[in-house]
């Protein structure tokens, strides 16, 4: 699948085409171009990294070696988020807008990385104000490109900063978040290309896999409004001690993913 995914890249096709026209030949500049892609490939570079894209929520994102990859399981975050919102401020698939309006809708998506969240949730809640964060400049240089392809630029506040730091208190309605959660002492169960070319601040988060969490929950109790909610991917390995963190909270669910596996903590702040 790799192999053919960086000969689409290379030759600037699609699978139908590869399909359709099998005698194709590749030219001699193709043909050193998709030999490179391979080596990087072999080398353990992510395809993703070779190719500069990845696809989101039926968005083409750009990536690099300065964000995290996304993932199909972060999906389930915008599906709880927009379920918690509530179909009054939902957007049709089909792009025909409901009547209703999320025009007085704050939401902070915290540790942006490539964007994807934001632009997920700017594209089902077109009247929402959106602001996004990273501590990472090359972070927001990406998220904002993606933005800037998207059309979505003019619907998202990039902030350069270190979780929620700079927001007033009781100013957002939702709190979104992938933050790192992957524990050091859990280095050995990553996959090498994760832990070899994805950065690493976006992965691990201190020994336990808690640390930002820890940081992150009493801040977004502090810039929600009454009412609000955080959001945000967690791991089967750290949802217990999630759950912990989040007591005096209403409404606290986990989620598990299409495996089982429990992927995001929801809670209502008090």
């Amino acid at each position: 699948m790799n192999a053919e995914l960086l000969l689409m890249f290379t030759i600037g096709r699609d699978r139908a085409f590869l399909y359709g026209h099998p005698e194709q030949e590749l030219s001699a500049a193709e043909q050193a171009s998709y030999e490179d892609a391979l080596r990087q490939r072999s080398t353990g570079v992510p395809a993703q990294y070779i190719t500069g894209h990845q696809e989101f929520w039926g968005m083409d994102l750009i990536v690099s070696p300065a964000v995290l990859i996304p993932r199909p399981e972060t999906e389930h975050v915008i599906e709880i988020v927009l379920d918690r919102v509530g179909q009054k401020f939902l957007s049709d698939r089909s792009g025909v807008k409901r009547t209703s309006s999320s025009a007085n809708l704050r939401i902070v998506d915290v540790g942006t990385g490539s964007g994807c969240i934001a632009l997920a949730l700017a594209k089902e809640l077109p009247q929402a104000e959106i602001h996004a964060t990273d501590i990472s400049s090359r972070a927001l240089e990406i998220a904002g490109a993606n933005a800037a392809r998207l059309e979505l630029q003019p619907r998202i506040r990039f902030n350069e900063g270190d979780l929620l730091a700079g927001f007033e208190a009781h100013s957002f309605d939702f709190v979104v978040s992938n933050p790192p959660y992957v524990g050091e002492s859990e280095e050995d169960s990553v996959q090498l290309d994760v832990r070899k070319f994805e950065p690493r601040n976006a992965v691990f988060a201190g020994h336990r896999g808690t640390e930002v969490i820890e940081r992150l929950v009493p801040q977004a109790r502090e810039t929600l409004k009454p009412g609000g909610r955080l959001v945000m991917e967690i791991s089967g390995t750290i949802a217990e001690r999630v759950r912990e963190l989040l007591e005096g909270w209403n409404d606290v669910q986990i989620t598990n993913d299409l495996q089982g596996i429990a992927r995001v903590a929801s809670a209502q702040k008090v």
